[in-house]
């Protein structure tokens, strides 16, 4: 180790002398940390700021300040005048920063590339203050010139291992994937001949390992769908966190077909089958070890197979209704839907607005053991003991009247029909709630109004919908603010009415808005949650649908009655700070309502 003003490597004691002079630590903090090093001489080396770290001291000047790895990583970018750089791999170009330099260079330096462009390499590292490597590197960038930033020593360890790894195994499966007919290239005219199996190896050890890392990174960022998109020459690799999708990598269009195949082996769906949408399902376990279902959707296009792959947490089945977004008033409504024992239960909303979620938290806290609970779904989306899941199968000519049909001969006391598409769906659902069953489903609509009219609109006589429905409940899906690293802000008079009205609704002082920190990938949001418009079936609104099913007419005695629209819910959100008022408008629609403005004083009422 030489002296400080040439290159060096930390060690230990650097590091505890300068926390010393700095006033952070004490001497007996110190005594002991060596003591600690001692115990573990043999061992494998950590470095020296993950071993001060592990201590988890407070700091001696600041005692509220708990000295963690991040603290560490910190202090020392300031003590080297080097950024501190948040490494997230989403953002990371990983075949050009491999490119920069080999896994042996990388690893015996403790370096990693983290970003290239046209004139500047940017060269993340733990040990800031060693240089030997940067002639070497300069000689083989020539006209790029390097930047230093320092990485936390743990997140420098583990992605260059998975970084070089990867790309390792991209490399070697594109070499084998080299003799593919068409230059590796599956264009529209060639899918009738996609059947050859012999184009892509999905059993190749390189193909399972970028599955295996596909899977592991999807767990680890918290995404809810896998996208596998061919191209002509390159495949997309996309992941939907928070209901946003973010690119993720690219790769090779024969490696893509290769790891679809390996995938379709998984799902046991059938891999010569290429010309033909396939539906499939497969169990895996997340690196933590909890198990985590995902279903997979394949599509014939124009250069390939695409696959999605929804991801399943079975967690969501026990979600309380805090997690899932309802207000008390809220839950003790839709409480009071759910337990009446018949009658028909609707939840309205698009595509990924969490009616699968809600439907599945709701059946498994009515799923005793003295009710049978039977469910009709396309295709199931997760499999739970405490139900009887049947799955619907066009091509056997079982839709969900059918479906329907033979369930109410397996003395059911709850049915969960996934989705009420036609009228003949409509009709038998009408009558298994007249025959004393409890039948909860889905329906696509804007707001809860507007599936009374939908149910018409199927054929559904009004008296008979007055007759059978419960009420019905509209949710959205809003991304709620990061908590680590959300700030005050204000909100204009203009958008506070543009959410609220045409109710009058007192404005909060203070608001939140994102701001984006490592823990959220800077986008200012982590994880979403649900906002909530309930239509409760009273008697004034059973005359109203018997005898005017207006739609203006039943919002506007709905919203006299204290329904909340969807708007008003994500307003009382963003007035507890859990959300922002842009994300709100962004996924609920404006309100229709003729008549004068109402008054609603629960705007801002505890979540």
């Amino acid at each position: 180790q030489s002296n400080e003003r040439g290159s060096f490597r930390i060690d230990l004691k650097w590091i505890l002398r300068k926390l010393m002079s700095d006033d952070h630590v004490t001497q007996q903090d110190v005594n002991e940390i060596l003591m600690e090093r001692a115990r573990r001489a043999g061992t494998i080396p950590l470095h020296p700021l993950q071993q001060v770290a592990e201590r988890q001291l407070r700091c001696r000047i600041n005692p509220q300040q708990e000295l963690n790895l991040e603290w560490f990583c910190n202090w020392l970018a300031e003590k080297s005048q080097q950024p501190y750089f948040k490494l997230d791999p989403l953002s990371i170009d990983v075949p050009a920063i491999t490119n920069v330099m080999s896994y042996k260079f990388a690893q015996s330096n403790e370096i990693l590339a983290v970003a290239v462009s046209a004139t500047e390499i940017t060269i993340g590292s733990s040990q800031p203050f060693h240089r030997d490597w940067e002639q070497d590197l300069a000689q083989v960038i020539r006209d790029k010139t390097i930047r230093r930033v320092l990485l936390n020593p743990v997140d420098l360890h583990r992605y260059t291992i998975e970084f070089y790894n990867l790309a390792r195994s991209v490399q070697g499966a594109r070499g084998q994937q080299k003799d593919t007919a068409g230059s590796s290239v599956t264009n529209f005219e060639q899918l009738l001949n996609l059947g050859d199996l012999k184009s892509a190896d999905a059993n190749d050890h390189h193909i399972v390992n970028i599955v295996d890392w596909l899977f592991k990174y999807a767990f680890n960022q918290r995404s809810s769908d896998i996208h596998l998109e061919p191209r002509r020459d390159l495949g997309n690799v996309r992941f939907r966190i928070d209901g946003v999708l973010h690119d993720v990598y690219e790769l090779p269009s024969a490696v893509m077909a290769a790891v679809v195949s390996r995938i379709k082996i998984l799902g046991r769906l059938n891999v010569a089958e290429k010309r033909r949408p396939q539906d499939g399902r497969l169990k895996t376990k997340t690196p933590d070890g909890s198990e985590i279902e995902l279903r997979l959707s394949t599509l014939p296009t124009a250069f390939g197979e695409k696959l999605v792959m929804r991801i399943f947490d079975p967690e969501v089945l026990v979600r309380s209704y805090q997690e899932l977004g309802l207000s008390r008033e809220d839950f003790l409504k839709w409480q009071g839907m759910v337990k009446k024992p018949n009658g028909i239960v609707l939840v309205t909303g698009p595509t990924g607005s969490g009616k699968t979620t809600t439907l599945y938290s709701t059946l498994k806290l009515l799923a005793s053991r003295d009710v049978n609970v039977c469910t009709i779904e396309d295709p199931i989306e997760m499999l739970e003991p405490s139900f009887n899941q049947m799955q619907v199968q066009a091509h056997l000519e079982l839709d969900f009247s059918d479906g329907l049909k033979a369930l109410l001969r397996q003395d059911p006391d709850i049915i969960m029909l996934g989705e009420i598409r036609d009228a003949q769906t409509a009709e038998m659902a009408v009558q298994a709630a007249l025959t004393g069953h409890l039948v909860i489903s889905t329906l696509h609509t804007n707001d809860a109004p507007s599936a009374v009219t939908r149910l018409a609109d199927l054929g559904i006589a009004p008296y008979l919908i007055a007759a059978t429905l419960n009420g019905v409940m509209a949710q959205r899906l809003v991304r709620t603010l990061c908590p680590h690293c959300k700030a005050e802000d204000k909100l204009p008079d203009a958008v506070w009415s543009m959410l609220t009205a045409p109710w009058k609704a007192k404005k909060p002082d203070v608001v939140y808005r994102p701001h984006g920190c490592l823990e959220c990938r800077d986008t200012g949001y982590w994880g979403r949650m649900g906002v909530y418009e309930i239509l409760e079936m009273t008697q004034e609104m059973k005359e109203v649908i018997v005898h005017d099913p207006s739609l203006d007419r039943l919002r506007r005695i709905a919203y006299q009655q204290g329904m909340r629209s969807l708007r008003l819910s994500g307003a009382a959100k963003v007035a507890n700070g859990l959300t922002t008022a842009e994300e709100v408008l962004r996924v609920t629609p404006s309100v229709v309502m003729p008549g004068k403005t109402v008054e609603n004083k629960n705007i801002s009422s505890p979540e």
